[in-house]
């Protein structure tokens, strides 16, 4: 594992970011926070294009967790069958749809622990809906951005919280907001698990992995 890079090697790096992607998006479609957070859920262990796929037709007659209830779980399990763990998932959505209309009068909290609180609903999946739709500058760290971070040494750590703390510790404020987004999509699309395309990497000569390919 590569050590942890230094500020003015990661200000570099994110500068490049910025420069190549001003304001980097998320790919999980979404209309409101209660979408969002939906969304999000039902992405652990599968991908965003699957998820959009099934929530196209779902979230135009569901999009309020009233209307999800209304839905009921058969009826969402038919619009989400083709994601993985699709039956716990429709449990926890319905059951988050309740929780948020009993204790929360419908709306998604603000807040990451009350967002814990919600069946189905983890630290990642809150620290989304913070960035994305907040706008504060948490970070949710997945497989990629922990893959990144640690094979490039900008964000170094053995668990997803470790390397949280570690992008909020080295990367500059002024990255923040956007800091998981660049990490993802570069972790996505480029520094991949297997086989990473070094060989078109905006930061290779700043990266620390030292299999560097092409």
């Amino acid at each position: 594992m590569p050590k942890q890079l230094s500020y003015p090697v990661i200000y570099e790096m994110f500068s490049r970011f910025r420069d190549n992607c001003a304001e980097p998006l998320g790919e999980l479609d979404h209309t409101n926070a209660f979408t969002l957070i939906v969304a999000v859920a039902l992405s652990a262990q599968a991908t965003d294009k699957g998820v959009n796929k099934a929530t196209a037709d779902l979230f135009p007659i569901a999009d309020t967790p009233e209307k999800m209830l209304a839905l009921g779980e058969e009826r969402l399990i038919g619009h989400i069958k083709t994601i993985g763990l699709y039956r716990n998932k429709a449990k926890n959505v319905i059951k988050l749809s309740r929780k948020l209309i009993d204790e929360y009068g419908g709306q998604v909290p603000t807040s990451r622990a009350a967002m814990e609180s919600l069946p189905g609903v983890g630290r990642k999946t809150a620290n989304v809906v913070l960035n994305m739709w907040h706008k504060h500058p948490a970070q949710a760290v997945d497989t990629h951005i922990f893959r990144f971070g640690n094979r490039s040494g900008m964000a170094v750590g053995k668990d997803v919280v470790a390397v949280e703390r570690a992008i909020e510790d080295h990367i500059p404020a002024e990255f923040a907001l956007h800091a998981h987004h660049w990490m993802i999509l570069h972790g996505r699309y480029v520094c991949k698990a297997r086989k990473p395309e070094c060989g078109t990497c905006l930061v290779r000569d700043l990266c620390g992995f030292e299999e560097k390919t092409g």
